[in-house]
């Protein structure tokens, strides 16, 4: 195979070749992402655009937003901004970015050391193009959210575990979860990265078994506040506690208990007075023989 090229002397985009070369990515997915690369500086176009412009069919563009999202070369957020619409915040990259990454340089934080720049985007993010587009949808779970910060968190320290974007939508609720029930981060790191093997082959298998088998028991329900203090209603000039409605102490209950108990037992003693007196009588007024 004979090749001839001329390098441009201008007006072109550096891919790599593990984008032009990559197995898992379909033809459309590699002409949409470096239609998107090959974007001047100050170009805001959404994806959906993009694979309009170049030809690209509904459901072809689906697909391969889907799989360039897998890969990691491509990230969304949707979220509320501050006059109270919700809108799509897009980001593809010439590198495959992990979400915490990707996160970092939607923030405008330094991208990570490992993250390679693409070349002629000095003045922006240096290894992706972000777009934005408001929405009325609203598809914020802040539990799973929570959870996939967190495995981002743990996987970005430790290379064994590296998901893609795909990957960590899945296991975000089980991470989630473990938030829920009132684990750390650092006790999640714990469990998840003791003892890896030297090579992980399916670190989302490995991570989705740990997430689900080491899950931590549910947090205990909280313990009622006590009843505050108050003075005795009975006037001995106590202090208590209250454990349900009562108004007196101890003491005051009985001594009153024992007032009401004397009392029930002179009335049945009255009353039965008064009916042997009128057995007596009827006795007495009957006709002897």
């Amino acid at each position: 195979m004979l090749k001839h090229a001329i390098a441009p002397a201008r007006f072109f985009s550096q891919v790599p070749n593990e984008i032009i070369r990559h197995p898992r990515l379909s033809s459309d997915a590699v002409r949409l992402l470096t239609w998107q690369l090959s974007l001047p500086d100050g170009v805001d176009q959404r994806l959906s655009k993009t694979a309009e412009q170049a030809g690209i069919k509904k459901t072809a563009f689906t697909r391969a937003k889907r799989e360039l999202a897998a890969e990691g070369y491509f990230h969304e957020w949707r979220g509320q901004g501050a006059g109270g619409l919700w809108r799509t915040r897009q980001l593809v990259s010439n590198v495959p970015l992990t979400e915490e990454q990707a996160l970092a340089v939607r923030d405008g934080v330094t991208p990570p050391s490992d993250a390679r720049p693409a070349v002629g985007q000095p003045s922006r993010p240096a290894v992706g193009r972000s777009q934005e587009e408001n929405t009325g949808e609203n598809t914020s779970h802040p539990l799973a959210e929570r959870g996939a910060r967190a495995l981002m968190a743990v996987c970005h320290a430790e290379r064994r575990l590296r998901l893609s974007g795909r990957d960590v939508k899945e296991l975000a609720p089980l991470a989630g979860e473990w938030l829920s029930r009132g684990a750390t981060l650092q006790e999640m790191r714990q469990e998840l990265t003791d003892g890896l093997p030297d090579r992980v082959h399916s670190p989302v298998g490995l991570l989705r078994d740990r997430l689900t088998r080491k899950m931590p028991e549910p947090a205990p329900e909280p313990v009622p506040r006590p009843n505050p203090l108050r003075a005795c209603g009975g006037g001995c000039g106590r202090v208590i506690r209250p454990v349900a409605d009562e108004t007196e102490c101890r003491d005051c209950r009985l001594e009153t208990a024992g007032s009401d108990a004397s009392g029930a037992v002179a009335a049945t003693r009255r009353g039965m007075s008064a009916v042997r007196a009128s057995l007596e009588a009827y006795v007495q007024a009957r006709p002897a023989g």
